[in-house]
């Protein structure tokens, strides 16, 4: 975040110092757990860089409560982006998935960002999550990938969460596959679910780390470390994409209709 033609002026905060937040406790590698304020391209934004996860004990309503805290901040759209595991037999590591769909593997079990008193001030008790990721932005994604010649790195797909913190079996991955699922991951579903329900627009874009194994024969097993590799990687790439994707935000019309 050094470039300072697209970042000026920003501030960071630490999770920890951050009321509300005070219960954060860095435990995965690569969340660092701050909030950056600045701007992209003229266009004020808010980083958070790092996340909960339900494998480390936080509760659906902590995992969440950011997403609240951006919607009463005037955060009209989020863009979610995370790590996960390819599924797809056309994905290669390194890809780039814009998220088109998701399935909620956690919230089938009744582990469910929404379960409980709803509060109407964010949204309505049974929200429609048959668009939860919009149509207008996941194409503005996918013609910037094309104009930055990064066509080749970039899918559409459809991610799927499970709770962690292992990796899926092959039996698992396999089930998965056969749901219609593109990529798996530990994340995201819950904060898009919370930021649909807000009224939110939301982008999502998974990096493809590693390929899921599907095969009992394959030898080759994955590893956090693996993740954080090909994130490192992929991380400039990424970098430009979503500063195109802000700077041209305002070319996008009739988004509340998609």
């Amino acid at each position: 975040m050094q470039d300072e033609q697209s970042y000026l002026p920003w501030e960071e905060f630490e999770f920890d110092g951050i009321y509300g937040l005070l219960y954060y406790t860095q435990v995965v590698p690569g969340h660092d757990g701050r909030l950056v304020f600045g701007y992209v391209k003229d266009k004020s934004c808010v980083f958070m860089q790092g996340r909960f996860h339900l494998y480390e004990g936080y509760s659906l309503c902590q995992v969440t409560f950011p997403v609240r805290v951006f919607k009463l901040m005037g955060v009209e759209t989020i863009i979610v982006t995370n790590a996960s595991g390819g599924l797809c037999q056309d994905f290669k590591v390194g890809d780039i998935m814009v998220i088109k769909d998701h399935i909620n593997l956690p919230g089938f079990a009744g582990q469910h960002p929404l379960c409980g008193p709803n509060d109407e001030r964010f949204g309505i008790r049974f929200p429609c999550m048959s668009d939860a990721y919009n149509k207008v932005l996941r194409k503005l994604a996918l013609d910037i990938s094309m104009e930055l010649g990064y066509s080749n790195f970039v899918r559409e797909g459809v991610y799927c969460m499970v709770s962690g913190p292992n990796f899926e079996t092959i039996a698992e991955a396999r089930m998965l596959h056969v749901l219609g699922s593109d990529s798996v991951g530990m994340s995201t579903v819950p904060e898009v679910t919370v930021a649909k329900h807000c009224g939110l627009h939301v982008l999502g874009l998974s990096l493809i780390t590693n390929k899921v194994s599907l095969d009992y024969s394959r030898e080759e097993k994955v590893n956090h470390e693996e993740v954080l590799q090909i994130s490192k990687m992929r991380a400039e790439m990424l970098q430009k994409v979503l500063t195109t994707f802000i700077a041209h935000s305002h070319q996008v019309e009739d988004i509340n209709s998609n």
